[in-house]
């Protein structure tokens, strides 16, 4: 069952422009996106719409002192149907091509809440496989300062070779502290043999029209492993639409 989630995703997420364009949504309400595990665009993305950005991470200490690093590039190609392409990175080779595609489902709790669906497909090059996940994603506004956006699914199925499914689950608190900034913590937990929970708290600044920073500092323990202090920034340039 588990092997046929990539062409069931895939047939779902294909299906939803045609239904967005039926669909009355309200207007989706202004949550932000985490920085460490970022939606492909905010979930009511606008025909158009266009973001190219680059997350950089690295630990602070232990053995593994690469930088890993992720350009990427995002449109929407419908009304709440957006897709992108990234290249991750470590230091200056790239270790995986991915694709995202995301559907927005519609609002929720009388427009101050939103949900729909994200599938990540990954080819690993060094395991030489295709891996995919599926996330079920839901923000709400609370108040005009304190939002909240969650994410869980299952990840790393394959059906070349054997497929070790893991669950993945990410949730990000926000408050905005003023018109152009906003503070975040995000949570995001892995199972599985490679099992890992990561904590950034975060900055999010617009520094000028169509340009956004975020930047954290947190804590990542791996399997077997202590805390290790982890750094992150992303840059984003948006295009509108």
């Amino acid at each position: 069952m588990i092997r046929r989630l990539a062409p069931a995703a895939l047939a779902l997420l294909l299906a939803l422009p045609a239904a967005a364009q039926e669909a009355n949504y309200a207007p989706a309400p202004s949550i932000p996106e985490p920085m460490v595990f970022d939606l492909v665009r905010p979930l009511g993305a606008k025909r158009g719409e266009l973001e190219a950005n680059v997350l950089v991470q690295r630990n602070l200490s232990g053995p593994e002192g690469s930088v890993e690093w992720a350009p990427e590039i995002e449109y929407a190609v419908a009304d709440g149907f957006a897709v992108e392409l990234e290249l991750p990175f470590e230091n200056g080779r790239v270790v995986e091509y991915k694709l995202g595609v995301q559907g927005t489902f519609g609002t929720l709790n009388r427009g101050r809440g939103i949900h729909g669906v994200q599938y990540l497909g990954l080819y690993n090059r060094e395991q030489g496989r295709w891996e995919n996940s599926l996330l079920y994603v839901i923000g709400n506004r609370f108040s005009e300062r304190l939002s909240m956006l969650g994410m869980v699914g299952i990840g790393d199925v394959t059906t070349s070779g054997p497929s070790h499914p893991v669950l993945l689950v990410n949730h990000t608190t926000f408050y905005d502290i003023g018109e152009h900034s906003l503070v975040g913590v995000e949570f995001n937990y892995r199972s599985g043999a490679d099992r890992s929970l990561l904590v950034m708290p975060q900055l999010h600044k617009q520094v000028a029209d169509g340009i956004d920073l975020q930047f954290g500092v947190g804590g990542v323990k791996a399997h077997d492993e202590v805390w290790r202090p982890r750094v992150g920034i992303r840059l984003i340039r948006q295009f509108g639409s």
